[in-house]
């Protein structure tokens, strides 16, 4: 394709999957997965967890990164089938859609699952390896051909582990990770966090290299405990409990924090050159932020604020480097944020049912 096929995938509360083409605006109604709580993606596939396994959804739409230019596909969508496991699915994904590894990892059952990418492009679910610990909110995060591994201690993830693409541990590939939680991939390497700030896994000379990156020593924010930012960028956002937004730039190894007046839901980074980051607040309004002064830009009308009271879930807020998405399931709407115009709804699509669940993908 001749410019990114961006989509909204959107999951309603009976389990029935759409794709808005956010080009020409048509929608697909792709199948029906068991009822799910939350849905990620790696920027094609869609991963939903239903509870009792992991329903994954190919868009058939992707970008790939060659870091100086990018190329864009379109292919069939197709519902690719679920993987068994039991509890809470946590997924972790890498930079690419087709080639290397999806980690998966049960909290309810303790096992972990390192999927074939390249094998879902021909529709097929490949487990690279299956192994099973002691039950806790655990994580699997591939990282070139390696993997790395939450191991517990009396039922909270206490350390992080290096395995082979066998799913074999690599001598003195372990480091502490007190209470383990938040994953996601940068264009540096793989991010985990821990209660003292964040493990950063990178590959030097085919083996993972193991960096921790501290909070700052000055400060008593929370810890974060999720992050998320742009596809391919190396800053990340994640929530300082109600004293504000932490900044995790993995290019520069430091947490910053960003102070904010009101409670927030959830944060990403959008890490452009103005480093907007974005915030959606309690009260269903999406606030745009200066990531350099913490200064508020501009915020819209609150959005969501029917979806918040209903307590049906948080909505989603996504951003690319042109526009951000949020789902309003009570709203029956999908809204797109024009966050570099003072947070301008650019556009509203309307939805036939809730749409509980969103990821975009072909960014």
């Amino acid at each position: 394709m001749s410019e990114a096929p961006v989509a909204a995938v959107t999951i309603d509360p009976d389990g029935v999957v759409r794709q808005l083409d956010l080009l020409d605006e048509s929608v697909d109604e792709l199948g029906g997965v068991p009822a799910a709580s939350r849905a990620s993606t790696d920027g094609r596939y869609v991963f939903a967890d239903t509870g009792e396994g992991l329903s994954i959804i190919d868009s058939g739409r992707w970008t790939w990164d060659h870091v100086d230019h990018f190329h864009y596909y379109l292919a069939e969508p197709a519902m690719l089938g679920e993987v068994p496991g039991r509890g809470a699915a946590a997924v972790a994904t890498t930079s690419s859609s087709t080639t290397g590894s999806t980690g998966v990892f049960f909290a309810g059952s303790g096992e972990a699952v390192l999927l074939d990418t390249a094998a879902m492009a021909d529709g097929e679910l490949v487990e690279r390896f299956r192994l099973e610990t002691d039950p806790h909110d655990g994580m699997l995060v591939p990282i070139g051909s390696h993997a790395l591994i939450t191991e517990p201690q009396h039922g909270v993830a206490a350390s992080v582990s290096v395995l082979n693409e066998d799913g074999v541990a690599q001598p003195g590939g372990t480091a502490e990770c007190e209470d383990a939680r938040g994953t996601v991939t940068t264009r540096v390497g793989a991010v985990i966090g821990c209660a003292d700030g964040a493990l950063l896994a990178t590959v030097v000379d085919g083996a993972v290299e193991l960096e921790r990156i501290p909070y700052p020593a000055d400060t008593t924010a929370p810890r974060a405990t999720g992050f998320a930012g742009r596809d391919g960028r190396p800053t990340v956002a994640g929530l300082a409990g109600e004293q504000g937004i932490w900044l995790l730039d993995t290019r520069e190894r430091t947490f910053t924090l960003l102070p904010v007046d009101r409670p927030i839901l959830q944060a990403t980074a959008v890490d452009d050159e103005a480093q907007h980051v974005l915030a959606l607040a309690a009260d269903g309004r999406v606030l745009v932020i200066d990531g350099a002064s913490g200064a508020l830009l501009s915020q819209t009308e609150p959005l969501v604020a029917e979806s918040l009271a209903a307590g049906t879930g948080i909505p989603t807020l996504v951003a690319d480097q042109e526009r951000a998405y949020l789902n309003g399931p009570a709203e029956h709407t999908l809204y797109e944020i024009d966050f570099a115009d003072a947070a301008r709804i650019s556009r509203t699509f309307q939805t036939p049912t809730q749409p509980s669940l969103l990821a975009e993908t072909g960014r």
